[in-house]
């Protein structure tokens, strides 16, 4: 690979470009889904190839190919420099790159059992037992158990001198039961829904969730939904569960604290940002209890490596302090706007997509109280967990959120179940509104973050413990 790349580099530079890197990955991905006790979905893909940007008169251009050979690089490398030759004739600004270190490194995420060393017959076993012990009651119609890892390895190199390496291994499964009654339908996931969870690991992940010995309790709290009186409609204190709270934070702070939404860079797919470059550093983003960066150091997140896409080493960076907004994710390209340091985010779908600002790891930081004790110092609200649905607009302001599961909380106590959940806000509004945060602290993984025209998918992480917020409205979807 390296005498690939430094001809790539040079084919580049040799044709006019004041700066060039590539990219080679080679990804794997396994998917197993039972439903119902049958294997629906059982499914292993593999891709390899590489992607050359070039920056030319102050533009980019990017090509790529599935085609690991030197004349096939040698083209790709010239299509890239005639494309950014091209699009700086319609350039508004000449590019400019922050400054980074050149790194030469390996880096391998942490794992113990690699999955694809566990046989299909063990993997299988585990994920038809724990779907088997939905089956409760008649009243659960849908039982799926699935699985899924995800295996990357990539280089880099760029005419800056830097030179990397990653291996990262990611893994993740989960169990769902869907119940039926009198034109009624009702879902519970464990340990969260859309897959379950998923974190930087081997197999050693998913035997740690104990998928079985929860399956019961999931398919119980299904039926009991059933019969459940329906969420009140009105203002409300309400506590949030740490996996409902990390698809907020996904929503509401990740993708506004990314600089080219903020710039109007990015549009054409889930809109801009309402946080715009005159608010950092003065605008109450939420209380003083709220504390939020973006850390792709964080260990087992989904988020976590060691360089991103631009050789930029991984990093946590504020963007909220003490409740006010203080920092973006950003690129190279965007933090040269403001004479700053990339904080570590461009990332690609692969290789056959240009590098864009993406999440890493975009964690709510934990408090001082327990779930059980922020429940005690509710005298009345409403308890929520783990998402059934959302909607937010194309600046991040107005949104959304419905769960699949609420417990009313009366005098301190956790009290009857409630069926058809939701809560709306404002997000600086929402935010504000928390005077709470709990110690309970999990990193969740969301393999399936979509940005980009065409779109990419990005595998990211959000720590979260639970939280209350005063005063929220309420209502029944």
């Amino acid at each position: 690979m390296e005498d690939l790349e430094t001809l790539a580099l040079e084919e580049a530079l040799g044709a006019g470009a004041t700066y060039a890197d590539i990219r080679v990955v080679h990804r794997r991905a396994e998917s197993v889904r039972i439903k119902n006790d049958n294997v629906e979905a059982l499914t292993e893909n593999r891709t390899t190839g590489f992607g050359i940007r070039a920056l030319v008169d102050g533009a980019w251009g990017f090509s790529s190919s599935s085609q690991l050979e030197g004349g096939e690089v040698k083209r790709v490398a010239r299509e890239a420099f005639r494309i950014a030759r091209a699009s700086a004739r319609v350039k508004a600004d000449d590019v400019r790159l922050a400054e980074t270190a050149a790194h030469h490194d390996r880096y391998t995420s942490p794992r113990t059992i690699d999955p694809w060393e566990v046989p299909l017959e063990e993997k299988l076993a585990l994920l038809m037992d724990a779907q088997e012990r939905l089956a409760t009651d008649p009243a659960i119609k849908i039982r799926v158990a699935n699985f899924q890892a995800f295996h990357e390895r990539k280089t880099f190199a760029s005419s800056e001198g830097a030179r990397l390496e990653q291996d990262i291994l990611q893994t993740g499964a989960g169990i769902e039961a869907v119940a039926l009654g009198d034109g009624e339908v009702q879902r519970r996931s464990y340990p969260s829904s859309a897959g379950g969870n998923f974190g930087s690991a081997g197999w050693e992940f998913v035997e740690a969730m104990d998928l079985a010995d929860h399956a019961e309790a999931t398919a119980g709290q299904a039926i009991a939904l059933l019969d459940a009186p329906s969420c009140p409609s009105g203002k409300s204190d309400i506590v949030l569960s740490s996996d409902q709270l990390a698809l907020q934070v996904h929503e509401s702070c990740g993708h506004p604290t990314e600089l080219d939404r903020a710039l109007g860079m990015e549009a054409a797919y889930a809109g801009t940002s309402f946080l715009t470059p005159d608010k950092r550093g003065n605008f109450r983003y939420g209380s003083e209890t709220v504390n939020i960066v973006a850390d792709a150091t964080a260990e087992g997140g989904l988020g976590t490596f060691a360089y991103d896409d631009e050789g930029v080493q991984a990093q946590r960076v504020d963007l909220i302090r003490n409740g006010v907004f203080v920092g973006y994710q950003s690129s190279r390209e965007t933090a040269a706007l403001y004479g700053e340091g990339s904080s570590g985010g461009m990332r690609a779908d692969g290789w056959g997509y240009i590098p864009l600002i993406r999440m890493t790891n975009v964690n709510l930081l934990p408090g001082d109280w327990a779930l059980d004790e922020l429940l005690a110092d509710t005298k009345e609200g409403i308890f929520m967990e783990t998402n059934r649905s959302w909607s937010i607009d194309d600046r991040r302001l107005n949104f959304q959120f419905a769960t699949e599961v609420a417990w009313e909380i009366k005098d301190g106590e956790r009290g009857a179940l409630l069926r058809q959940p939701t809560y709306t806000g404002i997000t600086y509004e929402f935010w504000r509104s928390c005077d709470a945060v709990g110690k309970e602290y999990v990193l969740w993984g969301t393999p399936n973050c979509g940005k980009g025209q065409p779109g990419q998918v990005a595998r990211v992480g959000h720590g979260s413990p639970p939280a209350r917020f005063r005063d929220v409205q309420v209502g029944v979807i």
